[in-house]
């Protein structure tokens, strides 16, 4: 299912330039009404420079890039235009800086502050404090220049308070010291994250559609702190329709806060606004073979939450698809993703009870070890949840040695979590299960408890790298021995995970209704309603 396509305006038109010669990058339309004056007086080159920042706080660093190139070209005299060619060839939360961009960098900055005399104050001031970030030849450790270019950006934040796009860049540069790390263990935020609150705070009351304020206020409180973040998601979500990670990005919030059919509607526009991108662009850099992927993983797993059959599998098929087998080993945690990706489709048909499916379904490239074992493990829940308990118990077998293999702590999935991490929790959960088709309920209950205990060691990250709420089996294999009042803190605990989802309200209910507190069950039946509104499937428990 998609959502309708609510912008019927081209994507792109090619930019025409008085200049002559060929334009450097396509003319975007639907990217918001977000604007900087830079020190030039072409109207063109104005807007590449507004394109290109836009598309860097979108996260599309390549093509941001190639607008600022665009603009250069038209107005060579423009400083801040070279300054944005050079911001975006540094680092970023989600990526580290490539050898090869540091020459491109160090030249753009170099043009930047040749050119920076008469730029305004404020921009002559954000030259200078991207001059800490870069030096001419590549480093091994960036962190001392990453942490001074921070360092740099406070003092221009402090300055000028009131210039919201200071502030969000402050709070950018500060979060790419310490990328997806921004709380301790105990729930607290780091003394830097206060900062990056406190910046974005002044940025969003400066204005409040700023769209890198609202971007990395929802990244910054996600993990932690969902409900602060979502405000900026419903102000973000229709702000730059064409950019279809921050179309995305409202996503990460809802699907935090059990608003799980508004995080599909995300991700079904931002896989549109993407798609219309990749048909009329050539993209580059890391967005095609990330981001774009990364909105139907969103789209699968929301929709999973929120009982849509056909939605969740039709968004992990096209995920599995994007799958490049050349990417397989690839560096940097993305060969780890690229597999991971691949077995998708069969974890979310474990979701919905698809075990036929499941159980046609080809094996992986013998020599890819991580997709080969969640294979196994999908198989052996999908042949135990139909009594053929001895297969299942032959797919367990060849489960656990992938499972145990430490070559696969050496990947991991995109740089958060190995494989081996996720395939231990797969391993608890099979064994769980096995045991409950053998009718041993204690063996069943111990080792669920402990694919709980290796689900929430993993590493945040959304969405999740084991995406299976382990509690939602524990649960029903307690409510099946007649044990309610265990089944009941179970669910509980689900829904403080994973707020307003009609898998654990379902088995909350059950477990209500077995120990005959019926009047408390039927108080929640509106909130599970409401939770499968959207839903195409009938549940009973809490899992197929």
């Amino acid at each position: 299912m998609r959502a309708p396509v609510l912008l019927l305006v081209p994507l792109v038109a090619i930019a025409a330039s008085a200049q002559g010669g060929d334009p450097l990058a396509p003319r975007l339309d639907g990217l918001g009404d977000h604007t900087r004056p830079a020190d030039t007086d072409d109207a063109d080159a104005q807007r590449f420079f507004d394109q290109g920042l836009v598309l860097a706080y979108a996260f599309n660093h390549a093509e941001a890039a190639r607008a600022f190139r665009e603009a250069q070209r038209l107005d060579p005299a423009c400083a801040m235009c070279a300054w944005g060619e050079a911001l975006v060839l540094g680092p970023h939360v989600n990526a580290p800086m490539t050898p090869a961009d540091v020459p491109v960098a160090w030249a753009a900055l170099g043009r930047a502050r040749e050119r920076a005399a008469s730029a305004p104050a404020a921009d002559r001031a954000l030259v200078e404090a991207l001059a800490a970030r870069y030096v001419a030849e590549p480093v091994e450790d960036r962190s001392a220049l990453d942490r001074a270019y921070a360092d740099a950006m406070r003092e221009v934040a402090r300055r000028y308070p009131d210039d919201a796009d200071v502030q969000g860049l402050f709070a950018e540069a500060l979060m790419d010291t310490m990328p997806w790390d921004y709380w301790y263990g105990d729930g607290s935020p780091k003394p830097e994250t206060e900062e990056v609150l406190a910046a974005l705070e002044r940025a969003m009351a400066v204005d409040p559609a700023h769209p890198l304020a609202l971007h990395l206020w929802i990244h910054a409180v996600e993990k932690q702190r969902p409900e602060l973040g979502v405000d900026a998601a419903d102000r973000l979500g229709p702000l730059v329709p064409n950019a279809g990670h921050l179309v995305h990005m409202p996503s990460h919030i809802y699907l935090r806060v059990g608003r799980y059919h508004d995080a599909v509607v995300s991700n079904e526009l931002a896989t549109e606004a993407d798609d219309n991108y990749l048909a009329q662009c050539h993209a580059q850099g890391l967005y095609p073979i990330g981001y774009v992927p990364h909105n139907h993983d969103m789209l699968w797993m929301a929709a999973s939450m929120a009982g849509m059959r056909a939605a969740t599998l039709e968004a992990a098929g096209h995920l599995s698809h994007m799958a490049d087998p050349a990417l397989f080993h690839a560096p940097g945690g993305l060969g780890g993703q690229v597999q991971h990706i691949t077995a998708i489709p069969l974890l979310a048909r474990v979701r919905f009870g698809g075990w036929d499916e499941i159980l046609a379904a080809q094996a992986p490239p013998s020599e890819l070890d991580y997709p080969t074992g969640l294979w196994h493990f999908a198989r052996g829940v999908a042949l135990a949840r139909t009594d053929r308990v001895d297969e299942a118990e032959a797919e367990w077998a060849a489960l656990r040695p992938i499972a145990a293999d430490m070559a696969l702590d050496t990947l991991t999935i995109f740089g958060f979590n190995t494989p081996h991490s996720v395939l231990g929790i797969a391993e608890r959960y099979l064994a769980g299960e096995l045991a409950a088709a053998r009718g041993d309920t204690e063996a069943a209950v111990v080792a669920l408890e402990e694919a709980v205990g290796l689900e929430e060691q993993q590493m945040y990250t959304e969405p999740p790298n084991w995406p299976l709420q382990a509690r939602l089996a524990l649960g029903a294999v307690l409510l099946d021995a007649g044990r309610a009042e265990e089944a009941e803190r179970v669910y509980r605990d689900d829904l403080v995970s994973w707020p307003r989802n009609g898998w654990a309200l379902t088995g909350l209910m059950g477990s209500l209704r077995q120990q005959g507190r019926d009047a408390e069950a039927d108080v929640l039946r509106p909130e599970f309603e409401a939770a499968w509104a959207h839903a195409d499937i009938l549940i009973t428990a809490s899992r197929f």
